[in-house]
């Protein structure tokens, strides 16, 4: 398994530093996680340990840095299961002047030349079943299939809990496992870091990758008024507020960042344990981590 992840990471940084991207490092330790309604931090003294390097990274967008890519370890309190663990190492790229299906277009061709480089070439994604990611792949809006299998739309009347729910029971066993799935266009309250779409605020441009019907990466345009994010945080603070849940406090230097100014982007974090999960042909994260 250790020198399947080796093989698999070397080939990830071959990938983005043959298209001129920059590899860093940010905090992993830092003072005010991104607020999400549902994704809580592990306390580390008066500081937190990172859910994800997102806003770090924007950060570097907004000074300049076109094209960046980090591969390192994040950590998220209540997640232990088959698919999650309290530490995980997640890669994360973002890419000035792009959107989101600019990233889906790199994405497609990233995980092509990771298998090409790793034995067996098609992801077996447990259970027997093969996905071959250099066969098609296949796309579905939110709206979709949650109409089909939900007989519901979120886009018109979204209710965050059976949102939740419904994906899991509903959609997502429907998913064909037989190939690399594509999910995307999600409600906006969905999306609380996304832009949205210039054409119905009520989609945001977000899209989930699938394989083996389990989901291995988030992707969206990146929201750029501050204004606007602002807001965003302080609406999902007064839902975590009511939910119990603790209330972090804004990241001002990420929003100043955003004052100043940020290119129209797009991001995406991809679990590279899930990843390495299925190209092992393993259905559980026990299967590959050497230490849990």
């Amino acid at each position: 398994m250790l020198e399947l992840r080796s093989r698999l990471l070397a080939a990830v940084r071959e990938f983005f530093l043959g298209r001129a991207y920059l590899e860093v490092e940010t905090p992993v330790l830092i003072p005010a996680p991104a607020l999400e309604l549902h994704i809580d931090a592990l306390a580390a003294g008066k500081s937190y340990l990172r859910t994800s390097p997102e806003l770090h990274m924007k950060r570097l967008l907004c000074a300049g840095y076109e094209r960046i890519f980090q591969i390192g370890p994040c950590f998220r309190s209540g997640e232990r299961g088959r698919l999650h663990n309290p530490e995980f190492t997640m890669l994360e790229w973002y890419r000035a002047q792009a959107d989101y299906m600019d990233i889906l277009a790199e994405t497609k061709e990233l995980l092509r030349s990771v298998a090409q480089a790793c034995p067996g070439k098609p992801v077996a994604g447990g259970n027997g079943r093969i996905v071959d990611l250099c066969g098609e792949w296949q796309m579905f809006s939110v709206a979709e299939l949650f109409e089909k299998y939900a007989h519901w739309n979120p886009l018109a009347d979204f209710d965050e809990r059976r949102f939740e729910d419904d994906l899991v029971n509903c959609v997502e066993p429907h998913l064909p496992k037989d190939r690399a799935v594509v999910l995307r266009d999600y409600p906006a309250p969905a999306a609380a870091l996304a832009r949205l779409r210039a054409g119905d605020k009520r989609v945001a441009e977000r899209w989930e990758l699938y394989l083996g019907g389990i989901e291995i990466a988030n992707a969206f345009s990146e929201l750029t008024d501050a204004a606007e994010q602002r807001k965003r945080f302080e609406e999902c603070a007064r839902q975590r507020a009511a939910l119990g849940g603790e209330v972090y406090k804004l990241d001002e230097e990420f929003l100043s960042a955003l004052e100043r100014g940020m290119p129209p982007a797009a991001g995406i974090a991809l679990g590279i344990d899930r990843l390495v999960m299925l190209f092992a042909g393993a259905t559980s994260l026990d299967d590959v981590l050497p230490f849990r």
